[in-house]
């Protein structure tokens, strides 16, 4: 795990608006961080919906070049967190790439649970013996897709916290290592 600059894979179902939303997110607020971005059944290259967009545009963030992205084992490979946004995207790395499973988990679950960790980010994150962790119902963002632009917004209201809260905690990593 590379602590000072960590690699983060946020992963949805369709790469078209959790999983864009967070990459952004972090992005924007932590500079020099690397994010991917990927779903587990994408309709590869397509463009975030407008709705994805304009809640983007509402917390003034954007992703204009943002093309829908099937996750590879390429992205696990480099990736140094897998952050799933609802339980069965943990559950699927668990079943299609185990090797993964212990530095994979839900947004929510890392939120609460790698402040209460020390040490470097690899070594909370294995402290938290995820591939063991059972993935629960209150750890899923709700998807939007279907929803009206009103749903995109919260979807994106509920996320942003989460994101700033991830952030805080990959900083302290960063951190702990110099």
């Amino acid at each position: 795990m590379s602590d000072s600059a960590p690699i983060v894979l946020f992963l949805c179902t369709g790469n078209a608006a959790r999983s864009v939303m967070c990459g952004a997110m972090l992005e924007a607020h932590f500079p020099g961080l690397t994010t991917i971005t990927a779903g587990t059944h994408v309709v590869e290259g397509m463009p975030m919906s407008i709705r994805t967009r304009n809640a983007l545009d509402g917390i003034g963030i954007s992703n204009p070049l943002h093309r829908s992205h099937q996750l590879t084992e390429e992205d696990l490979r480099v990736s140094d967190l897998v952050v799933g946004l609802a339980p069965e995207h943990v559950q699927y790395v668990r079943r299609s790439h185990a090797r993964v499973a212990a530095r994979t988990a839900t947004l929510k679950r890392f939120v609460r649970d790698l402040p209460g960790t020390s040490g470097t980010l690899g070594e909370r994150v294995a402290a938290l013996g995820l591939a063991d962790v059972e993935v629960e119902p209150w750890e899923e963002v709700v998807d939007p897709a279907g929803g009206d632009e009103a749903v995109f917004h919260a979807c994106a209201a509920e996320l942003l916290p989460l994101v700033d809260a991830l952030c805080e905690e990959l900083e302290r990593g960063a951190a702990e290592v110099a």
